[in-house]
């Protein structure tokens, strides 16, 4: 019979109500007690390396969780991992550049309810997951949640109250789950791996900019000091405003001229960016030739950037890390 490492984390899953609101409350033991009937598919086990509401979960965490998996990596056939909702996809992403090329799967999983009521989604998002981590054709980090299985770099959380709270974005789902049935749209052995590779470090100093009619580019000059890359959530398509003059050509070229990365993204779901398109995207992307997230997620977006400074900070090695497909991330690449 297989085995499943069970790592509870805190969040909605495990909370109860109390007069400060709902929090984390109930271990990986408690959890695991509300599924018996996973006895028959596996040996479970369970850790609790912390027990958060998501929203105070970051790269502490999330290398805390990578290096568990790792320390249990050859005693167990899966991992199921349960986390509050509002930043499991940030987690995912996270860990897919973290634990890369995994045979074996990570599985995520939360619950908009916590698992104790009578109506909640979290019994059926657990046994899904388990059930999932324990099929032979699933592999890497993957989010189970509300019937689907999504790839881990894929996964965003559109929804803040109902059950099918995450969708995939600019791909398609893994898999989806009916009662005890799996059906995958993509095997994930059909990429062979001999073995995962983990790595043991992130670079926090990413600031993501969010940019509002009007900027100028200010805020992003005020932040160079702090930071060694920002992540830039521009309009469309991709490009940044001219209203404010030169403002942000200069400010680009202060973190440019400083060894630091400026990443283009955007703030519209779905499709991604392209700023060869008009000419507010062109004349930047011309002049410094900025990376640019393309169809990835803006949380695969930012955890990579994190994952490719730490491994370096060299610019063209930067680029080709940014510009690797991890974990289906990223489809539409500059070609070399």
């Amino acid at each position: 019979m297989k085995k499943i490492l069970l790592i509870g984390t805190g969040g909605t899953i495990a909370s109860k109500y109390s007069e400060k609101g709902l929090s984390p409350a109930l271990s990986a033991e408690d959890i695991a007690s509300y599924v018996p009937d996973v006895k028959k598919l596996c040996l479970l086990e369970t850790v609790q390396p912390f027990s958060l509401d998501s929203t105070n979960v970051g790269p502490e965490q999330w290398l805390a969780l990578s290096a568990l998996i790792e320390a249990h990596y050859a005693e167990f056939d899966g991992f199921v991992i349960t986390h509050g909702t509002d930043t499991m996809a940030y987690t995912a992403a996270a860990l897919s550049y973290l634990v890369q090329h995994s045979p074996k799967p990570v599985v995520l999983t939360g619950a908009q309810k916590p698992i104790d009521l009578p109506d909640t989604d979290a019994r059926t998002n657990l046994l899904d997951s388990i059930r999932f981590a324990l099929d032979e054709r699933s592999s890497d980090v993957s989010i189970v949640f509300g019937g689907q299985a999504l790839s881990g770099t894929r996964a965003k959380k559109e929804r803040s109250k109902s059950y099918n709270a995450f969708s995939s974005i600019n791909y398609p789902p893994v898999a989806i789950l009916q009662e005890d049935r799996i059906g995958f749209y993509i095997d994930g052995k059909n990429e062979v791996y001999d073995a995962p590779v983990f790595f043991h470090d992130l670079d926090t100093k990413v600031f993501l900019h969010k940019l509002i009619p009007g900027d100028d580019g200010t805020v992003l000059r005020l932040m160079r000091n702090a930071v060694d890359a920002v992540v830039v959530e521009s309009f469309g398509v991709g490009g940044l405003p001219e209203t404010g003059g030169d403002g942000y050509f200069e400010a680009v070229s202060e973190y440019i001229s400083e060894g630091k990365q400026v990443v283009m993204a955007t703030q519209v779901v779905h499709e991604g960016s392209d700023m060869s398109i008009y000419e507010v995207g062109k004349r930047m992307k011309s002049r410094f030739d900025l990376p640019e997230s393309y169809d990835m997620t803006l949380e695969a977006c930012v955890t990579k950037t994190m994952w490719a400074l730490a491994v370096s900070r060299d610019p063209a090695e930067f680029r080709r890390l940014f510009y690797k497909p991890v974990n289906h991330d990223l489809l539409f690449a500059p070609k070399s």
